[in-house]
């Protein structure tokens, strides 16, 4: 497995990974797998209370997230803020933030910043239930750059996911993305979304949503 580096507590969480066995190794450590599970995943997650390092899978590599700073969380709960009171007025889905367990197949488990999910598979409360993102979002953090802008960005777009928001504070932009996106889309002004089944769009300027607290 490769892991791009550095990223601040990967070695330590390394040595927490489940070891690789196999039937006469007699050797005292064994090297950590090289292809991870959504089921392997959840075990990780369940060891850590407070949801950090977050452990994701695509394709059978494992991501690793440490936990965020102040600025992402406060992007994030003021991005859920606003598309809440969104839905209220527009009810044609949920959102809602990670910690989260949406798995399209054995070896494919993320947990996105803020997302969407349609109303009918929210009204199920289990995550198995649900299999469609309405709109999936990342705010960029130090050790996230790679997974959120290539490998869960392509993800994303093979799951045909309408939608993909990458939010960046150190830059106060969003990168839009597409399922037939070759390039993303730079937006320097204002958050829009208009989905399937509403009257109005969402929108959100960015300048509010990165002004100081």
């Amino acid at each position: 497995m490769v892991v791009p580096a550095p990223v601040r507590g990967r070695a330590r969480d390394a040595a927490r990974l489940p070891p690789l066995t196999r039937r006469g190794d007699t050797m005292a450590m064994s090297a950590p797998p090289r292809s991870y599970t959504a089921r392997m995943v959840r075990a990780l997650n369940d060891q850590h209370d407070w949801g950090w390092p977050r452990y994701e899978v695509v394709d059978g590599e494992l991501l690793v997230t440490p936990a965020p700073r102040l600025v992402h969380q406060l992007v994030a709960d003021r991005l859920l803020f606003a598309l809440t009171l969104y839905l209220e007025r527009e009810p044609i889905g949920q959102a809602l933030t990670s910690p989260a367990d949406i798995s399209w197949a054995p070896k494919k488990l993320v947990q996105p910043d803020v997302f969407v999910i349609p109303i009918e598979e929210a009204r199920k409360l289990r995550w198995p239930a649900v299999r469609q993102l309405l709109l999936a979002v990342e705010v960029l953090s130090r050790g996230s750059r790679r997974h959120d802008r290539e490998v869960k960005r392509a993800l994303y777009q093979r799951e045909g996911v309408p939608l993909y928001w990458i939010i960046d504070p150190k830059t106060q932009t969003a990168e839009i993305w597409t399922p037939e996106a070759k390039k993303a889309r730079v937006e320097r002004e204002v958050l829009r979304w208009h989905p399937a089944g509403t009257s109005e769009p969402f929108t959100l300027a960015l300048e509010e949503l990165f002004r100081p607290i």
